[in-house]
């Protein structure tokens, strides 16, 4: 992570524009950029990144759970809306960038608390200006799914602004 000052810092927009959308991810991945402080927070990480396609590692903490003492909504859908954008930051290119216009989670059960799980993202369609993107939440050691995702983003061509 980049600090400066004793402060953790986020990637410039500069930064950002002069490369593409995977060669970000694949820097991420390897160290050389920061991780978003959200993934620290939530208690997730980038645990593989390739053309049209990221995975996110995670285990929810009771720090994670909602009033009932389940892992809150919130939780799984942050963690598909990291896996299911970056898939599609993965098809960004240079001079562009992108965000989330809409998402949509399925919870099929809940996570036990300590469970370590994986989210993959994947693309579906990748367009000049939309991509369309799909994730699943499920668990490390037995595979068990708890939870899909759909997303829609929008990616903007930053040169002709």
């Amino acid at each position: 992570m980049y600090f400066a000052n004793d402060k953790a810092e986020l990637l410039s927009t500069e930064l950002m524009l002069q490369k593409t959308g995977l060669a970000l991810m694949q820097e991420m991945l390897n160290g050389h950029l920061p991780a978003p402080p959200i993934s620290r927070v939530l208690g997730y990480h980038l645990y593989a990144v390739e053309d049209g396609r990221a995975v996110f590692r995670g285990t929810p903490t009771f720090d994670a759970t909602n009033p009932m003492g389940t892992v809150h909504g919130g939780w799984y859908g942050t963690l598909l809306d990291s896996a299911m954008a970056c898939a599609v930051m993965t098809k960004v290119p240079r001079g562009s960038l992108y965000t989330t216009l809409e998402y949509k989670i399925n919870i099929i059960r809940s996570i036990p608390l300590d469970t370590e799980v994986e989210c993959v993202g994947l693309i579906d369609h990748a367009g000049r200006s939309t991509a369309v993107a799909s994730g699943e939440i499920r668990g490390c050691k037995d595979g068990r799914l708890y939870a899909t995702g759909s997303t829609t983003c929008i990616i903007m061509d930053m040169s002709k602004r």
